[in-house]
Order: structure tokens, then sequence, then C-alpha cells
């Protein structure tokens, strides 16, 4: 590979059979036995956090982040990110049923692309499609069903993965490293590089959902929410972008340029809300140095801030949870419960010349980083 991947300047520290502990400051990832997959697949569960209150916790089973936990204005810490305390919960019949990508990364191309098929420089790749006529997020089994690679980093972990040529149907063999670091107090940082031996299209992303209110809570729609973006990408019924230009968010529940009650929006009465149920649509980053995304819960008064080098984010609000699936205390996850925000390129780009592009060449690296920065807004609700 030319040039090898990038290092990132942190200390890397290969992972060994047993117990590993690296500390920096206040700062340490430990990790632990965390089952094994029907396979026979030995999975790990890796902990660090920043010593002063956030905590996360990941897996090599899809390079996936388990835990998110953040304090509160008075420092209580809480579960800010859907998922399960336990690889069984992962692996029930009813996450293989719905396959909400929880907490994954999602990949070798995150979000949709129509007709599961692309042409690179005169050669048409049919992909294989896994949601009707066309493939979401990488097909099936995508990166999110994959034993990564480990290595223990001073501050978090690196995951790495060999996607052969042809899985999925995508051409060229395809390395990909996701790291996954604490990097400020508060401030986590995902960092992907990828390179390949062939022409091929690669977008990928971490698949978390968001609810600021902590663990049991069952509800987004008191959040507030704002987005850099003044246009987005209308939408087919099956969740593909329309033909022609992007749509502007200006007097539409699509302007989140300023904060506003999530509720309020998917309240809004727009054709758009009612094709996707709410919302599951791209916006176009208007790029800078601020956030692309805050989110905040005025009840407990936890923030999150998202910076991205990504030029879009998909916003779902679980309007697909039926039920279906119960967290570890025994609910089910329902409808709205909690948010993605999804830094990616745009969907269906191998086939939309007008979108930035995501094709990757050999001799190039992918390089793309967002940051979760949490924090707590001042002040009390009213």
């Amino acid at each position: 590979m030319a040039g090898g991947f990038p290092c990132f300047r942190a200390p890397v520290y290969r992972f060994e059979e047993g117990r590993l502990v690296r500390v920096m400051g206040t700062m340490m990832v430990e990790s632990r036995d965390w089952g094994h997959l029907p396979t026979g697949e030995a999975v790990r569960l890796f902990r660090f956090g920043d010593g002063h209150g956030l905590e996360v916790e990941a897996s090599d089973y899809g390079a996936r982040l388990v835990a998110i936990r953040s304090p509160d204005r008075d420092g209580r810490s809480d579960h800010v990110l859907l998922g399960f305390d336990t690889l069984a919960g992962y692996l029930s019949p009813a996450m293989e049923r719905a396959r909400p990508y929880l907490g994954c990364t999602v990949g070798r191309y995150a979000n949709r692309i129509a007709g599961a098929a692309f042409t690179i420089d005169g050669t048409r790749y049919p992909l294989v499609a896994n949601e009707g006529a066309n493939q979401l997020h990488g097909g099936a089994p995508g990166f999110d069903r994959a034993v990564w690679r480990t290595e223990v980093l001073a501050a978090g972990v690196r995951f790495s993965h060999v996607s052969p040529a042809g899985d999925q149907g995508f051409p060229g063999t395809l390395r990909v490293i996701a790291d996954i670091v604490v990097v400020a107090p508060g401030e986590i940082a995902l960092r992907y590089a990828a390179e390949t031996d062939a022409p091929t299209h690669v977008s990928l992303t971490s698949h978390g959902y968001f609810n600021l209110a902590g663990r049991g809570a069952r509800s987004i729609e008191d959040h507030r929410l704002a987005i850099a973006a003044d246009h987005v990408l209308p939408i087919d019924k099956s969740a593909i972008p329309l033909p022609g230009p992007p749509l502007a968010v200006a007097g539409t529940p699509f302007d989140l340029r300023r904060e506003v009650r999530v509720g309020e929006a998917l309240a809004g009465d727009h054709p758009q809300l009612r094709v996707a149920d709410g919302f599951d649509h791209n916006f176009v980053l208007t790029g800078g140095d601020g956030p692309a995304a805050s989110l905040r819960d005025p009840a407990s008064g936890r923030m999150l801030e998202i910076f991205t080098s990504e030029p879009g984010m998909q916003l779902y609000t679980g309007n697909g949870f039926d039920g279906s699936v119960v967290d570890d205390a025994g609910g089910p996850l329902v409808r709205r419960q909690a948010l993605a925000l999804e830094t990616q390129h745009f969907p269906d780009s191998p086939n939309r010349p007008d979108y930035p592009t995501t094709l990757l060449r050999p001799g190039e690296t992918l390089r793309s980083e967002t940051r979760l920065r949490f924090g707590v807004s001042p002040g009390r609700p009213s």
C-alpha cells in the first residue's frame, strides 16, 4: 500500500491475549472477553474515558460503540447511546430481523445505493441488494457483522478490517482503519482511513443512536436540535434521493439552522416528512469551523456537538423502532426513542455525478474524522 496507513499521532500498543491496561494520565484502556459469535469467533469489549466522567465502551464486533456515559449538569453520569450490556443483545433474533445497526461502523458504503449497482470506468458492478432493490449500509453482511482486528491506543482503540475484492459485489480489496479515541475532556474522535487495490466506492460512518436524557428515556421529542445545513436531499419512498437539486430548507420543517425542538420539527406539515414517516434525510452541510450539528436535552442539561470532515449528515429519528427489540431492562425500543446523526457522504453518490465523489483509487487514502463533544448547558429548564 502506498505510504501505509496514517498513524494519527497516537502511540499504538498491540493487543495480546489477556487483560491489557494502558494508563495515560487519568485515562486508561481496559479490555475483556465479551463472548463468542455463533461461528465461534471471540469478541472483546474495550472501556476507556477521560477521567472527568465521560466513559466509552467499544467492541471489535462491528467496530462498534457500545456505550457512552456522560455527566449531567449535577455531575450524574448516564447512558446517552442506545446499546446493550451483553453481546447476546446484539445477536438476538429480534435484532437480526430489525437490524438497526446500533452503534456500529457501517460500510463499505454508508446509506443506500440505488438499484444495488454502479459503474466505474465503463464497467458495471452489481451489488448485493439487502433493502428491496437497493443496497443499504454495505449489504448483508456488511462491516457491522465483522470481527475487526484491534490495537490499543493511549486513549482508545484502533480497529482494522480487510474487505476482499467482491465483498457484497464491491470491486477491489479494501483495507480499513477505524479509530475511536478520547482526544480531550468530554470529546471522542471517530477517525477513518481506507485504501484499495482497485477503483471502488467508499463511505464510512458510525451509526449511533443518541438520547441525552439517559437510559430508560423513551422519547427524543423534547430534545433541541440544530444542523448547519441550508439544503437537504429530498427522497422517494425507498429513501433514494430524487433527481434534481437539493431542497432549500428555508420555510420548511427541515430548517434546523437554529435550535428547534425535535417534536415540533416532526409535527411539521411537509410531504417529505410523510414519505419517511419522520426524518430519514441527508443534510448538505455548510462546512466551516463550527459544529455541523448540536443536540441538547434541557432537562438534564446534557449537550452534544458534532464536528466532521464529511459533506453530509443523515438525520434519522428512529421511525422504524416498533418495540420488537428490547433493551437490557426488558423495555422495548420504541419509535422516536433516540435519533441518529450519521456523518457521511450523500446516499447514492456512486450513481450521482452531481454529488461529491466517493470514488477511491489505488494510491489514494480516504481520510475522515468526526468528533463528538459532550458537555452541559448552563442553567435549568424553566
